[in-house]
């Protein structure tokens, strides 16, 4: 299965991220990755596939620090395990990034119709699919984020559960669900997201 893991607030997030996602290994999974966004308005990406101690080892000690990010462990189903189809995964213009538990059934023929209106991919996933269609929508009919998000749902055939962030918005979180768990923590000046509370139960 694999694990989610997010956090918007007034602390580092990528510890959080991380502890988080340690504490999700017992769920399996094949690869590990996360996006953060700093102070220089852009969204950065670290993933790997094995374990998460070789993310960690991944990401350079020199990273500043970030009060938003999303974390997330695979478990391959559509591509196989590797750097490339590891989450998060960006839109096409990198200002947005996703992680996804669940399948998407008809990704297949999303990908198509994105292909042919010139979208191009870097993985064979699945998620990365999702938020193609998810900034194809936004831009094509002029929507705030969150309306295109579920725009975008409405064309979905599955079991999802995301989270999003999106660099002209860097104090906010987007998530949906349906037929995968999420939990999401309410702190003081602070939110977390998780598969379960394993992640975000000290908090």
């Amino acid at each position: 299965m694999c694990g989610i893991v997010a956090y918007v607030g007034n602390k580092n997030a990528i510890p959080i991220l991380l502890k988080g996602l340690e504490r999700l290994e017992y769920r399996g999974y094949d690869s590990a990755g996360i996006a953060i966004l700093n102070g220089d308005n852009n969204i950065h990406i670290f993933k790997k596939q094995g374990k998460v101690n070789d993310l960690r080892k991944h990401i350079p000690e020199n990273v500043p620090a970030s009060s938003i990010g999303i974390g997330h462990t695979r478990w391959a189903t559509h591509g196989e395990p590797s750097d490339k189809n590891a989450h998060p995964h960006f839109s096409e213009s990198k200002d947005m990034a996703i992680i996804h538990n669940g399948i998407i059934e008809n990704y297949d023929h999303l990908k198509e119709a994105l292909t042919k209106k010139g979208h191009t991919f870097k993985s064979d996933t699945d998620t990365e699919v999702l938020i193609h269609l998810i900034e194809e929508i936004q831009k094509q009919d002029n929507l705030e984020l969150g309306t295109a998000i579920q725009e975008a749902l409405k064309q979905v055939i599955g079991a999802y559960a995301i989270v999003i962030i999106e660099k002209n918005n860097p104090d906010r979180l987007i998530a949906a669900r349906k037929s995968s768990p999420l939990v999401i923590g309410v702190g003081d000046g602070e939110f977390f997201l998780a598969s379960d509370a394993t992640p975000i139960v000290e908090y």
